[in-house]
């Protein structure tokens, strides 16, 4: 594997950027490539890193994934509803996912498609944010299956490169009436089985690369994103109170400009 300080890097570039809307993955291909850092192996590690990142978001929010499996009457988002709403969302990117898995390694893993998907994002950030779009949803236990299975249809976007998993479902709450917070934080909570599903799958599919002496520089990934990912959602929370998604879509479009006149 690479020295130990890449796995520092891509750690602090994964746990920083997987929940806001500017896509960890395009952050990630592009560091990989100024570090020198590419290959199967390489995606495979920047995949399983993510796992640090999900784990910082249970953590977090451990009351409502715990109130997933012990119901809690005072809240609707809990037990078997909660479970169906989150299976909801998942579903849609689950199964284009797996049907267009190798398409998706095989050609959009690339700076100039997570340039043009930052791009693309950025605009319609842009549009969600000017449209006053009617918030029904004030909390996530006003979240309905229409609206789960929505932002569910939404999240496919995702499967871009560069587009967002972060900024596809937030954009996809708002549109669909849920307060800018709450749609982010029905993303970061949605993220987990979708990020453990696609974590998993890679890991089975790509495990064999890696040897024994490869676990130390996993695990220095993983806790670094964990640790970084764990101040991100924080931070993010509280900006969102105060400002639009506007200033993310900015620093996309900047971003995507200097990709495309560098790499």
């Amino acid at each position: 594997m690479a020295p130990w300080y890449v796995a520092i890097i891509l750690g602090i570039v994964e746990g920083l950027t997987e929940f806001l809307p500017i896509s960890s993955t395009g952050h990630l291909i592009i560091a990989g490539h100024l570090l020198d850092f590419t290959g199967p192996k390489a995606d495979t590690f920047e995949i399983v890193i993510q796992l640090g990142a999900i784990l910082a978001v249970m953590v977090l929010y451990w009351d409502r994934f715990v109130g997933l499996i012990f119901p809690d009457k005072e809240r609707k988002f809990s037990g078997v509803y909660g479970l169906w709403l989150l299976f909801l969302t998942s579903l849609p990117a689950s199964v284009l996912g797996l049907l267009t898995h190798h398409y998706i390694k095989e050609y959009l893993f690339s700076p100039f498609t997570v340039a043009v998907a930052l791009a693309v994002g950025a605009v319609l950030i842009f549009v969600v944010e000017a449209k006053d779009c009617k918030k029904t949803t004030l909390t996530l236990d006003e979240i309905t299956p229409g609206t789960a299975f929505g932002i569910g249809l939404f999240q496919c976007l995702a499967l871009w490169p560069g587009f967002s998993r972060s900024a596809s479902t937030i954009m996809g709450g708002m549109l669909l009436g849920a307060k800018r917070t709450v749609a982010a934080e029905y993303s970061f909570i949605a993220a987990v089985p979708i990020m453990f599903a696609a974590t998993g799958y890679d890991f089975l599919k790509n495990y064999a690369l890696f040897q024994t002496d490869d676990l130390i520089f996993l695990l220095i990934g993983f806790v670094v994103s964990f640790i970084a990912a764990w101040l991100a959602v924080k931070g993010f929370i509280v900006l969102l109170g105060r400002l639009t998604l506007r200033p993310f879509a900015v620093y996309r479009i900047v971003l995507a400009a200097l990709i495309l006149l560098f790499l």
